[in-house]
């Protein structure tokens, strides 16, 4: 009888190591990613949520059984080995399990096994909801998430009441956001650019017309809009000399101008910008056709997600106002859309 129950003792010493080295997996990911990624049709994650939602649950089960198992031990061991004796083994083998049981070797064998029989756990603790209520002794602290998703990111911004004025979460949104726009998102459409002719001629009649835009760069052309020569900057008519009779625009422009694709990223326009050191590009579709004008004006209002305007802002959108169509493009009394 005793050697049957010194057996006994061993095989609930040996099952206690082994309850005592199961390790729930844990997730990095937060539960509104598994979430979000289980809207999506993600089976993988579903499957990650219900574990994480029955956690606490499984951890208490295992801590139920270990206790168990440990007193089991303990009245194994005093039975075979006698009062003494068995309680002086009870002690050690309390004292020593827990060491045991966190053997790496010891946990990677329970760890394949446990896998086997996890989801068989998880549905006893899916249906009896009393019992983990009455298990239920911990809370599981998860390790730090690691964010996984610019949604996740502008979830957790949305909710941080109280953390982020709004306008700080606006900025960050807009930021995060900002490598999705293209050019022509927020360039001055050409139904609206103002630009001025190589030939004009230098006077108060021009320089009155340019002030009145509130600009102080203007793209030159030759011919049409389409050909583009130069850049005319106002500071630029302050250094002309004064003796000649007549100045034209070609005279004082900035040759150097440079050309950017209306379905280029806005991050890259931003990169010329700031290599180049320039302030105004000008924007040509597919086929070299002038569809606008960038600035890095119009750059870092879109990074920012806020107007910057000054004193001879004359409009606040321009491209509210080519949508209006001021200078009725197309527009003629026998003209009609085809819709």
């Amino acid at each position: 009888m005793r050697l049957f129950l010194a057996i006994l003792f061993v095989m609930i010493t040996l099952a206690l190591i082994a309850v005592t080295s199961i390790s729930p997996r844990r997730t990095k990911l937060s539960i509104y990613e598994l979430e979000r990624r289980r809207r999506k049709g993600d089976t993988a994650a579903a499957d990650e949520l219900r574990r994480i939602l029955l956690l606490d649950d499984i951890v208490s089960l295992r801590k139920a059984t270990e206790a168990l198992l440990l007193v089991l031990a303990v009245l194994s061991a005093v039975s075979a080995f006698g009062f003494f004796i068995g309680v002086a083994i009870s002690v050690m083998t309390s004292l020593v399990y827990s060491r045991i049981a966190h053997f790496d070797w010891l946990v990677q064998m329970v760890d394949g096994y446990y896998r086997r029989i996890e989801p068989g756990l998880l549905t006893f603790v899916e249906r009896h909801p009393r019992l983990g209520q009455v298990l239920r002794s911990v809370n599981v602290q998860n390790e730090p998430n690691i964010l996984s998703s610019r949604e996740e990111l502008e979830h957790l911004i949305r909710e941080s009441s109280g953390i982020l004025s709004l306008e700080e979460k606006k900025l960050i949104n807009n930021a995060l956001h900002f490598h999705e726009k293209t050019v022509e998102e927020v360039m001055t459409p050409r139904g609206v650019m103002n630009t001025v002719a190589k030939e004009d001629v230098i006077g108060p009649l021009l320089l009155d017309e340019l002030h009145k835009t509130g600009h102080s760069r203007f793209p030159v052309t030759d011919g049409d809009i389409d050909h583009i020569v130069g850049i005319l900057h106002i500071r630029s008519l302050l250094t002309l000399d004064n003796g000649k009779k007549t100045s034209r625009v070609e005279t004082a422009m900035d040759k150097k101008i440079y050309f950017i694709n209306q379905n280029q990223k806005l991050e890259r326009a931003l990169s010329a910008f700031i290599k180049t050191r320039h302030h105004m590009f000008i924007v040509v579709n597919d086929y070299r056709e002038t569809a606008g004008i960038l600035t890095l004006e119009d750059t870092l209002e879109a990074l920012l997600g806020r107007k910057i305007l000054d004193e001879f802002d004359v409009v606040d959108d321009l491209r509210v106002l080519a949508a209006r169509n001021p200078n009725k493009n197309n527009k003629s009394p026998s003209a009609t859309d085809v819709k």
